[in-house]
């Protein structure tokens, strides 16, 4: 049997791997608590990556890096009864996909440009340089957000937020920036909103 798709994957696949365990774990806490939640959480996660795997033919280098630290800060949660540990999570994934969006640009590569390609068809060189530098900084911004949040809210607040309104601000990013982006060759194509964390 092979492990590569016959066809085109549905778009929902991609939407339940990136967004599926988030989800599980928001409904096992309110169910069974924070510790039991996370280790769900845990459990999604390495579910997350075998459906990758199986239904897209790949497993991407975000939905890698998001595994190793749910697993390895997921179980310091559960170790120590801390749930300060998962709630990094976001921070450091915001500040590396920031980080190497920066540095791209550094260096004169819109990193986005590799990753994203398809999903903004016809757009130019200085528009990908434009959109790699509004995602580095929106991901910086996102970051020092959610440290506001963790240390501002409880996590039962923090984690609705986490599950529901970052995705939605993520979105509009996306979706603000296409006026902009029309002006460099950018089609028709909706926009695809990178991963965050």
């Amino acid at each position: 049997m092979t492990t590569e798709p016959a066809t085109k994957p549905h778009p929902g696949w991609t939407l339940a791997i990136d967004y599926g365990p988030l989800v599980v774990f928001f409904a096992a806490f309110k169910v069974a608590g924070i510790f039991t939640g996370t280790a769900v959480f845990m459990v999604a996660m390495i579910a997350a990556l075998i459906v990758s795997r199986w239904k897209l033919g790949r497993i991407s280098p975000m939905l890698w890096l998001s595994a190793i630290l749910i697993l390895g800060f997921g179980g310091l949660t559960v170790w120590f009864h801390n749930p300060k540990f998962i709630q990094l999570k976001p921070t450091i994934i915001y500040l590396l996909l920031g980080g190497l969006l920066a540095v791209g640009l550094a260096m004169g590569k819109p990193l986005l440009k590799y990753v994203l390609e398809a999903g903004y068809d016809g757009l130019s060189d200085r528009g990908w340089t434009i959109l790699s530098r509004n995602w580095a900084i929106f991901f910086i911004a996102m970051a020092a957000f959610n440290e506001v949040l963790r240390h501002t809210l409880d996590f039962d607040m923090w984690l609705t937020v986490k599950v529901w309104a970052l995705p939605i601000l993520s979105f509009g990013f996306a979706l603000a920036n296409i006026p902009i982006l029309t002006k460099h060759g950018f089609g028709e194509t909706p926009p695809v909103v990178p991963p965050e964390g």
